[in-house]
């Protein structure tokens, strides 16, 4: 791919590719495979194993979410199938690639380190290629908001893809109030957003394991925010990781509207559930935005990053939206 460039064509993986972990919530161990697909198949996931031998095709669609409280959860008339599909999702959309199936044989993708990097790693070692169809963009049109309590997101036209800006304020010394923004693109991708781990705090532990969330959290897949300090060994990789998850965790939910978008998403305190709401609030107003395939105006787009201070909900806690 370019330096720059958003490809006219549709992409997918050349080859299988799989890893295996455990999901941060069950602590149940997964093999997850990505596997390439057909031009206009978009992302589906495909989850095996399940008792009585019939495997589950689900889209990785808006219309497919089941719950978003700590994770977003996909599921379909016989109810949930799939949790924890942002991270491999934020890892497709990051690097382009509009076709995959994505099998995994148990309840939960694998949390890796808590970070995207290691999907992004196994689409690299897949490698990714353009296939003969066009690629078809969904641009906003006009301005879409939701949210409640002082939390909101916003979907607003920008003539260069996907801009995704994000807020978030905690009541803790070493979080506080963080901003950022970056235009989406491959490359920033990987070098901004791919390594932003997910986290908690300490005071929530107890609280979780006894409602059966963050089982298999450690600190090999969670930034862990004690009184005073970080506990992980390595501390953070970016002075402003928080944030960056949170950017990470909205790029995942909007690949849900299913296509590329082409707009501006401004999140304030929000996490999955707000994410979800404003893709169907775009996706239901069919004034909002049309489809179209590789407008002039989005043939050369540059990531960058715009660092500032600013605004959440804690990654393991519900959503206050």
């Amino acid at each position: 791919m370019t330096r720059g460039m958003l490809p006219g064509r549709q992409a997918t993986l050349r080859e299988d590719v799989t890893v295996a972990g455990i999901g941060v919530h069950s602590g149940l161990p997964v093999t997850l495979t990505l596997h390439p697909a057909e031009a206009d198949t978009g992302i589906v996931f495909l989850r095996c194993g399940i008792d009585g031998g019939r495997d589950r095709e689900i889209a990785a669609n808006f219309r497919s979410v089941t719950a978003t409280e700590f994770a977003t959860v996909l599921g379909d008339q016989d109810g949930p199938a799939i949790s924890t599909t942002e991270h491999v999702l934020a890892a497709l959309y990051g690097l382009g690639v509009d076709n995959a199936v994505v099998e995994i044989d148990g309840p939960e993708l694998p949390i890796m380190d808590g970070s995207p990097a290691p999907f992004v790693a196994a689409i690299d070692q897949a490698g990714i290629t353009t296939l003969s169809k066009a690629r078809r963009y969904i641009q906003v049109l006009k301005p879409v908001r939701v949210g409640n309590n002082g939390c909101y997101g916003e979907l607003r036209p920008h003539a260069r893809g996907l801009r995704v800006e994000t807020e978030i304020e905690f009541d803790h010394p070493l979080i506080g109030c963080q901003t950022f923004a970056i235009d989406v693109g491959p490359e920033v991708f990987r070098r901004e957003l791919a390594r932003a781990r997910t986290f908690g705090f300490m005071s929530d532990v107890a609280k979780l394991w006894s409602a059966g969330y963050a089982l298999g959290a450690s600190f090999e897949n969670t930034v862990v925010v004690a009184e005073s300090r970080v506990l992980n060994a390595e501390g953070v990789r970016f002075p402003d990781e928080f944030v960056r998850h949170k950017a990470v965790d909205a790029i995942g939910d909007l690949a849900l509207a299913g296509a590329p978008l082409i707009g501006a998403y401004r999140s304030v305190r929000g996490g999955h559930k707000l994410n979800y709401e404003i893709v169907t609030a775009l996706m239901t107003d069919r004034s909002a935005w049309t489809y179209v395939e590789m407008p002039e105006s989005v043939r050369r787009v540059r990531g960058h990053a715009d660092l500032g201070a600013g605004f959440a909900t804690p990654a393991y806690g519900p959503d206050v939206s």
